[in-house]
């Protein structure tokens, strides 16, 4: 007899991309005036490879990749640069432990984004988590 994992939605999701909401992008950027993205929706650069800016959003891949991303952003932070992730809200994981309970602000969204080119919420909630740089406003 087969088992079926009934829980495996709550953890996962069939799509690794999740484009950022416009509003939610534009409400952080008037806040901390991005002037760059390590992970775009097109990208011709690869973020894990490059030196950052002083002021990064980045709304990495949700998949196996994301724990590289988050490290590389806490290693910019490291540098003196602001690092603004917007990441599903999975206290569970390693990388929250290691890397997102060292940031500045943690900012947990009430209810379920609704992203970009989707028509549904999310499944899964979502958190912008704040690593300011030096000289940056708290």
């Amino acid at each position: 007899m087969n088992k079926i994992n009934k829980f495996k939605g709550l953890s996962s999701s069939v799509r690794s991309a999740w484009k950022t909401p416009e509003s939610l992008y534009t409400k952080l950027n008037d806040e901390f005036h991005f002037d760059f993205d390590p992970c775009p929706s097109n990208p011709t650069f690869d973020g894990l490879q490059i030196e950052w800016q002083e002021c990064n959003f980045c709304n990495p891949p949700y998949g196996d990749l994301i724990g590289k991303w988050i490290a590389k952003g806490y290693l910019e932070w490291q540098k003196g640069k602001t690092v603004v992730f917007l990441i599903p809200s999975r206290t569970d994981t390693i990388y929250w432990h290691k890397f997102i309970m060292k940031a500045d602000e943690i900012r947990f969204i009430e209810g379920r984004l609704k992203f970009s080119e989707y028509h549904n919420s999310a499944p899964f909630p979502s958190a912008i988590i704040v690593f300011r740089g030096k000289g940056r406003p708290s």
